[in-house]
């Protein structure tokens, strides 16, 4: 199976997330978090029953994975529930664009040129007409928690941009370890569940919705996505993954029912213009 076909299932996969996260947001997030990422490690259980050294990682490998696959998703979670669900889930997109502005300061080697600025600058004003899109109805309404809410989104981008980047720093592991990481990261999110969330009980339609959100774009997606990286050209494959928020963005509309506003194209444009400049201009 070919590169580019593995990365355009953890694609599809992907555009699934923040549709699945909105129908779910009343539940705890971290009770979310978990039980979908201990889901989403499910495949790689078999591997480890017929060798250990499926999820032999170093400490260092480990915690980066926990960091990406367990902030990653809260911070996303806490968003969507907190800010308009079709902006926050475009505001968490700049992270194609962040991993080339972070690519100098954290992979040696690699400088910033001028397109990158650029490149920079459309992308925030992308998240900026999300944001100010999303205002008016928060305003009309009297509520103001939208605006905090793009906080967690923008965190998340940057949180996975970062972890995308680490794994360029750390030792290679086989695509097995990603269970690890999702199967630690979802223990330690319930334990959080545990202690900080009230409880709650899980209608059946929320147990079809769990398991479809881990065993998709919380499981199978990261795997799908390591299998392409490893197999293909880097660059090539982040082109792709640009389709991600438009994919998104489209069907959290078609979930939510919202209209599709000016606003909401404008900021999709500049975001993805601006992630395939970034890239570019390697």
């Amino acid at each position: 199976m070919p590169a580019t076909a593995y990365a355009l299932l953890a694609i599809a996969l992907w555009t699934t997330l923040a549709s699945l996260g909105t129908a779910l947001s009343h539940l705890p997030p971290f009770l979310l978090t978990g039980v979908a990422l201990v889901i989403g490690s499910v495949p790689s259980w078999p591997l480890v029953a017929r060798d250990r050294r499926a999820w032999k990682v170093p400490p260092r490998t480990l915690a980066l994975g926990i960091y990406g696959l367990f902030g990653y998703h809260f911070l996303l979670f806490i968003a969507l529930r907190h800010a308009p669900p079709v902006e926050a889930n475009l505001v968490n997109y700049l992270w194609p664009l962040l991993m080339v502005v972070l690519a100098p300061v954290l992979l040696p080697g690699v400088s910033l040129r001028p397109l990158h600025v650029v490149a920079g600058l459309l992308g925030f004003a992308g998240a900026a007409a999300a944001i100010l899109g999303a205002s008016g109805g928060a305003t009309a309404a009297g509520n103001t928690r939208g605006y905090w809410g793009f906080l967690p989104a923008l965190a998340s981008a940057f949180v996975w941009a970062s972890y995308s980047l680490g794994t360029k720093r750390v030792a290679a592991f086989p695509t097995s370890a990603i269970g690890l990481f999702g199967l630690v990261s979802g223990v330690l999110s319930l334990g959080c569940h545990a202690v900080l969330e009230p409880s709650v009980a899980l209608s059946a339609r929320d147990v079809v919705l769990l398991a479809l959100c881990g065993l998709g774009p919380l499981g199978a997606a990261f795997f799908a996505w390591d299998m392409a990286l490893k197999r293909g050209d880097a660059r090539q494959i982040g082109i792709l993954s640009y389709i991600t928020p438009l994919g998104s963005t489209a069907l959290l509309l078609l979930v939510t029912g919202r209209p599709l506003t000016w606003t909401i194209v404008l900021a999709a444009w500049l975001i993805v213009s601006a992630a395939v400049m970034g890239t570019r201009a390697r």
